[in-house]
């Protein structure tokens, strides 16, 4: 069993730690900081003023989520929270494909033809997948990681409830409500297997002991992705295999790029400003 590391300098100072350490954290940040950037399109289009304010809550949640993240990358001396999220090239983030498709057609300030059931079933079952990756980051060989995924599971809990009470009222509605549901569900399925892929780094993530194995993790988030697909009436469609592309690798579609572009434009104006 891996010895605990309680503190930054222990892990900078155990190099095959710090480079398994480094890897997952980019992992969960740049998952977070994608898929809020995704949620916060939606300002201003949700469908109705209430629904507008509670997602860009969460959003901004999950955002902070992020900064979580690559503040314990900046303590291990690895770049500045904000560079680490700003100024990487996209072919840099180790974010899973499903967190960077785009949310419809069109342009966020020109003609945006948005999915909400999309947006529904990809922020629910994304929240079940991060509750069941944080509760595998429970008994992690890294005691700060421990303590600021407790943080993040009490905000997580909310989020969760919130998409299933969307989800479960669309499933059982009308017929073309549920048929856009059970659309999106198709969707976001085909890129699911994408947010449990480790990629090369995985074998040592288990061995330094810092989070479950991708088995591990896959039953955990099943338990809880069986209990939705009853809620909502629908056959249990079983858990995807890893797509060849994940993203885990830098392998990352246009989507991400222009995504990444449009994030940082701002900031690589002068990245020493304080906007």
């Amino acid at each position: 069993m891996t010895a605990l590391i309680e503190t930054v300098e222990q892990a900078k100072g155990n190099p095959e730690f710090l480079n398994a350490l480094t890897a997952l954290l980019f992992q969960m940040a740049d998952d977070d900081f994608i898929l809020a950037y995704r949620g916060s399109e939606w300002l201003g289009l949700a469908p109705h003023i209430e629904e507008d304010v509670a997602f860009s809550s969460m959003s901004q949640d999950t955002m902070g989520h992020a900064v979580l993240f690559y503040e314990l990358l900046e303590d291990l001396g690895v770049g500045r929270a904000d560079d680490l999220a700003q100024l990487r090239d996209p072919q840099d983030f180790r974010n899973a494909l499903l967190v960077e498709r785009p949310n419809g057609t069109g342009h966020y300030v020109e003609n945006p033809r948005y999915d909400w059931a999309y947006a529904v079933v990809r922020w629910y079952f994304y929240g079940l997948f991060k509750q069941a990756r944080l509760e595998a980051l429970s008994n992690s060989s890294f005691k700060p990681l421990v303590l600021v995924s407790q943080k993040m599971m009490k905000e997580q809990r909310y989020h969760v409830m919130h998409w299933q009470v969307w989800i479960a009222q669309l499933a059982n509605s009308n017929e073309e409500a549920r048929t856009r549901i059970t659309n999106a569900v198709d969707r976001v399925w085909e890129d699911l297997g994408s947010l449990f892929a480790y990629g090369s780094h995985g074998a040592e993530f288990v061995k330094q002991g810092l989070i479950e194995s991708e088995d591990a993790l896959k039953q955990r988030f099943e338990e809880k992705a069986k209990k939705a697909f009853a809620m909502c009436n629908f056959d249990w469609k079983g858990l995807p295999q890893a797509p060849a592309q994940t993203g885990r690798d830098g392998q990352h579609t246009q989507d991400l790029i222009d995504a990444v572009n449009t994030l940082s434009e701002v900031y690589r104006l002068d990245p020493s400003a304080a906007w």
